[in-house]
């Protein structure tokens, strides 16, 4: 017998226990239309985030297993190793975060079932004013050609999207938002889901219990005050 999902309304204090989230599909843990920086602020903080497209109500997900990208273990080929050895492209971080989430809801390899509908894209750009939200851009000529973005807890970074309209462009992205973490002793970057791509550049899953021990090491990590300024990145 399916267990029913329960409903999240604003009134809502606290998520469902992550153990009872549904096997299949795989996570779904609650629904409900609150999409304040502070429900999804308290979401990342459990580790879970809301997943869903046109015509469907806000579902919030606590996958397990969890996919993750343990810093010290990131892949980067011989030819994005080429890539960054040229400094093909220029990188920042928060410069531009409206036009990379943009980007990222128009990538064509998504364009049936974007799951970065009107309202988390409204959503989104409303944690990044509050500072929670931010974004990493890759630019080639002055023209944006790649980036991500993501959810910071302190030292816990979640990622969101990614997109690029040039070879390695969002490679390069993961490679900077890596370098970054790491200077401030981040071991992981939380994937939530592991796909092929992600899975090339060193992505694995890991159990929930697992993901979430790491996650609190990660939250107890206090970056420096300017951390996430707007600024450009360099691999120095």
């Amino acid at each position: 017998m399916t267990r029913a999902i329960p409903w999240l309304s604003s009134n809502s204090s606290t998520f469902p226990e992550l153990s009872t989230a549904l096997a299949e599909p795989n996570g779904l843990l609650a629904f409900g239309d609150d999409l304040s920086p502070q429900r999804i602020i308290q979401a990342y903080q459990q580790g879970i985030f809301p997943w869903f497209s046109d015509g469907e109500p806000v579902m919030w997900w606590s996958p397990n297993p969890r996919g993750i990208i343990n810093i010290s273990e990131l892949k980067v080929n011989k030819t994005l190793q080429k890539v960054l050895n040229r400094e093909t492209f220029t990188v920042t971080l928060n410069k531009n975060f409206n036009q990379v989430i943009a980007l990222c809801a128009d990538a064509p390899f998504r364009k049936e079932e974007t799951w970065i509908v009107n309202p988390m894209i409204s959503a989104y750009k409303t944690l990044h004013s509050h500072g929670k939200s931010h974004s990493i851009e890759v630019w080639y000529n002055e023209h944006l050609v790649g980036g991500l973005y993501g959810v910071a807890i302190n030292g816990y970074f979640s990622g969101e999207s990614m997109f690029y309209r040039k070879s390695n462009a969002s490679k390069v992205a993961l490679v900077y938002l890596a370098k970054l973490l790491k200077s401030i002793n981040v071991e992981f970057i939380d994937c939530q889901m592991l796909n092929p791509f992600l899975a090339d550049m060193g992505c694995i899953e890991v159990s929930r219990q697992q993901f979430i021990s790491q996650q609190q090491t990660a939250k107890s990590i206090i970056p420096p005050t300017n951390f996430w300024q707007a600024r450009s990145l360099t691999l120095d």
